[in-house]
């Protein structure tokens, strides 16, 4: 109606004019503008209707119709890369007074400021120029979108976004296709079958708990896994009568239908636990909406011992650093600490003896400058009557950080959470530089376990490199070597990278010799020697892993050096690192 009566008192404004009668319109305007222009005149008798329509002449207050206008006019001013960044970038991890004060903003340049700040507070290395949380976080999305997209984009998903906020998980049980399924005795037992589903699990989520496992579960079979409170929605067979019974429903001892007339969070049914799986459903309530919350700042109180240096009560713990190239400028520093259970505090939990310890870590150069931090939790779950015996059994924690070859200080600040102890670790490392034309070699790792991973597992997960599991025997501080204990199922194991072996520009394969000995330090007499060549080992190129396993049992009590050298027969380079352990 508006834009109709605007055209028609146009009309009645220009026939006035053309027929020498503007005078009496003037004498209607007292705006000297409307005389001289019609869409002025036009103008100013719209806006004073929409000022009589649209405001209350005595509280002169917004209407409505106002408020809507005022909405439309924030939106077209917020340019698709604000809302971009509000609405996809940051959904996740902005909180709602941060989302609130950046919808109050007015213009470009303080989203402009605000944006920069927002960063700068979840910024873990503030002195330097890398901002490593939004790097990572930005990683993250990418990461998601390629893995998690069903019909919506990856970052939109409920596995996306709980990857986005708080990155991978520590172990995945993933049923990609669904099918059989057995359940265990907390969700009824028996067995069903079940929609693709996964479940992830985390160690310790800080400011939610310990052992925080989140269910995903694909009920279209679309590939659109969302997140659930209800571990019978995977059940495929849940509606179907007489299928997929729980034990007690097979023994007759209760009634399918029972399910869906009980309440609750899950409709699991009557099993061998499942009163105490009713008592669990407000700590599954409090944590599906703790989960919903952005993720907080962890370990204040260590990164304060880092700074300060100051320690009461000291715990003590051990630290080894290794070495292995992953490119021409970038070395993967993997850092294992070694916490002896005798130093742990352990609290009862259900029969179970429970043990946790928070690590904070930070790496800087010789100048001050912070390169990387880190923040974990480390769990140990001994049985009650076990404990006394597993006395001198450590909890072994492994962080692996990509840097660049120079010159570092490393320092490791940990915390009995159940008792009131503190430890600080502080040296200086120096991480080499790999060149391309020179044969070279990853540490030396003596490790107590050696297995390779599942494919899905490559190179992800605590002590992976690459294919294969490596957990380091850690040294204790006093300069002693790592110790093994003599028996049938200990293994001492061997893992090293061979890099820049030289390739026959013929056969376009490298041609080397590897010598292993293990001396007796005592008698400085070797007591196993074996050699092999890159002939042996097939599909051999200018790099390769050594792994070797001996039993600790057929080893004597005693102090050893495992040398291996390697000769390139090639570029005619030989190297001959080693590593000293010990067996009691």
């Amino acid at each position: 109606m508006f834009r109709v009566g605007s055209r028609y008192l146009f009309s009645l404004v220009f026939l006035a004019v053309a027929t020498g009668l503007a005078g009496p319109a003037r004498a209607q305007s007292d705006k000297p503008a409307a005389a001289s222009d019609p869409k002025s005149s036009a103008t100013v008798v719209g806006s004073q209707a929409q000022s009589t329509d649209e405001i209350d002449p005595l509280k002169r207050t917004p209407t409505d119709k106002q408020k809507k206008q005022q909405k439309r006019s924030l939106n077209i001013e917020l340019s698709k890369t604000y809302k971009k960044w509000l609405n996809e970038d940051v959904v996740w991890i902005i909180t709602d007074e941060e989302r609130a004060a950046f919808k109050q903003l007015s213009n470009d340049e303080e989203r402009d400021n605000f944006i920069e700040a927002f960063w700068q507070r979840r910024d873990p290395t503030p002195d330097t120029e890398e901002n490593e949380y939004k790097e990572e976080h930005y990683r993250r999305i990418a990461y998601a979108n390629e893995h998690f997209a069903a019909g919506i984009p990856g970052w939109k998903s409920d596995r996306g976004r709980i990857y986005i906020m708080y990155g991978p998980a520590d172990e995945i049980d993933s049923h990609p296709s669904g099918g059989s399924y057995e359940r265990p005795m907390e969700e009824g037992g028996g067995e069903t079958s079940t929609f693709p589903f996964e479940d992830w699990r985390y160690r310790y989520l800080e400011g939610i708990g310990q052992e925080v496992i989140m269910e995903f579960v694909d009920t279209c079979m679309c590939g659109d896994f969302h997140m659930t409170m209800d571990r019978s929605e995977k059940d495929a067979l849940k509606y179907t009568p007489n299928a997929g019974l729980t034990l007690y429903e097979q023994m007759g001892m209760a009634s399918k239908a029972s399910r869906f007339t009980g309440g609750g969070l899950e409709q699991l049914g009557a099993g061998p636990m499942s009163s105490s799986q009713q008592t669990k459903q407000f700590d599954r309530l409090e944590q599906f909406a703790k989960l919903q919350a952005p993720p907080p700042v962890k370990f204040k109180d260590l990164e304060e011992i880092v700074n300060t240096k100051i320690i009461t009560n000291l715990m003590p713990f051990d630290v080894r650093s290794d070495f292995v190239k992953v490119t021409g400028d970038t070395v993967l520093v993997p850092i294992t600490i070694q916490v002896k259970y005798r130093d742990i505090t352990f609290n009862n939990k259900d029969g179970v003896q429970r043990g946790t310890i928070n690590i904070f870590g930070r790496v800087t150069t010789l100048t001050g400058r912070v390169v990387q931090t880190f923040e974990d939790t480390a769990q140990v779950d001994v049985p009650a009557e076990l404990l006394p015996r597993t006395a001198e059994n450590s909890s072994v924690y492994w962080k692996a950080l990509p840097l660049r070859p120079g010159r570092y200080k490393v320092e490791i600040a940990v915390k009995d959470v159940n008792g009131d102890r503190k430890g600080l670790w502080s040296r200086g490392i120096m991480v080499p530089e790999f060149s391309d034309d020179k044969l070279s070699t990853s540490s030396l790792i003596v490790a107590d376990q050696m297995e390779p991973v599942p494919t899905k597992d490559v190179s992800t997960g605590s002590f992976v490199i690459g294919l294969t599991k490596v957990r380091p025997r850690v040294a204790p501080a006093d300069g002693k070597p790592a110790v093994f204990k003599r028996g049938k199922d200990q293994k001492v194991n061997f893992w090293m990278q061979v890099y820049n072996l030289g390739v026959d520009d013929k056969t376009h394969k490298p041609s080397a010799t590897f010598e292993f000995d293990i001396v007796n330090i005592a008698t400085n007499k070797p007591v196993v020697q074996k050699m092999e060549s890159t002939e042996q080992m097939g599909n051999a190129g200018e790099q390769v892993t050594l792994q070797k396993s001996i039993a600790s049992a057929n080893l004597q009590p005693g102090v050893y050096r495992i040398d291996i050298k390697v000769n390139d027969n090639i570029s005619k380079q030989t190297i001959d690192p080693s590593a000293t352990f010990a067996v009691e």
